[in-house]
């Protein structure tokens, strides 16, 4: 076989295996939103949407315990995420940069508690893909990661009062991953990619994601309330920034990537 269609071939195979690892890395995520939809479609009930969706993420919480899909640290590290989204949502719908319009049993200050779930689906997403990739991050700084994805996350709840350092803490982020590189396993092939670089594409396909979100008024921005538009590309910047604190929560709390790798 020529040695151009081997690598093709090979290539091709990797890309496979690839999108079954990210389909199974996203399984609670795809629930969700598979939860998201049916409750659009489903016949009248007394019960409200957003109230049905808490009920669904619980069930799918336990779900995921009773199967033992996810180890006592990585719920932790899911329960965080859950925990600090919450705290994101009532800051940011108080301020109005995004609101629930429909009424629920179940919201606090206009805030539905089923909103945690997202965010935990998107901790469960990053502590999936780090046991079935086994991720390994090299030249990796973690005390300074840290304090800038923690930096960026208290941005994220006072830049409505105070300055929004959202660029400069991007670019600080940049140059202190500027180096680091995420391998990962894809079958038996072990590959790499620049640190800064994953968090954008993570932060890219989470904005696809709210897009559909959004188009199942999950939440909706104040430009979509009249008719649903697009979601702004800048939100991009935002969750490629959020990526980062779930990544060091997941560093601290499972433990040092690649421990479980022979």
């Amino acid at each position: 076989m020529h040695p151009t269609i081997r690598r093709g071939g090979t290539f091709l195979r990797q890309l496979l295996l690839f999108g079954r690892l990210e389909a199974r890395s996203c399984t609670v995520a795809i629930a969700l939103f598979a939860g998201m939809a049916l409750v659009r479609v489903l016949p009248a009930t007394p019960v409200a949407p957003y109230d049905l969706l808490l009920l669904y993420g619980s069930l799918l919480t336990v779900l995921a315990w009773f199967v033992r899909r996810e180890s006592r640290r990585e719920i932790a590290v899911i329960a965080a995420c859950h925990l600090l989204g919450l705290a994101l949502e009532l800051v940011k719908v108080r301020v109005g940069s995004w609101s629930y319009p429909e009424s629920a049993l179940t919201k606090i200050a206009g805030v539905p508690l089923y909103s945690g779930f997202m965010y935990a689906a998107v901790g469960s997403y990053v502590c999936a893909t780090w046991r079935t990739m086994d991720l390994e991050v090299s030249r990796y700084r973690p005390h300074v990661v840290a304090a800038l994805a923690g930096a960026a996350y208290l941005n994220f709840l006072t830049d409505h009062w105070l300055p929004d350092l959202r660029w400069a803490l991007a670019l600080a982020l940049f140059w202190v991953s500027a180096g680091s590189m995420l391998h990962f396993t894809i079958g038996r092939t072990r590959h790499r990619m620049p640190l800064a670089l994953a968090f954008a594409l993570v932060g890219f396909l989470l904005w696809l994601a709210e897009n559909i979100a959004t188009r199942l008024s999950a939440w909706r921005y104040p430009y979509q309330l009249p008719t649903w538009h697009p979601v702004s590309v800048a939100t991009w910047s935002s969750w490629a920034l959020l990526i980062p604190v779930m990544f060091v929560l997941t560093h601290r709390l499972v433990g040092p990537p690649g421990r479980r790798r022979p």
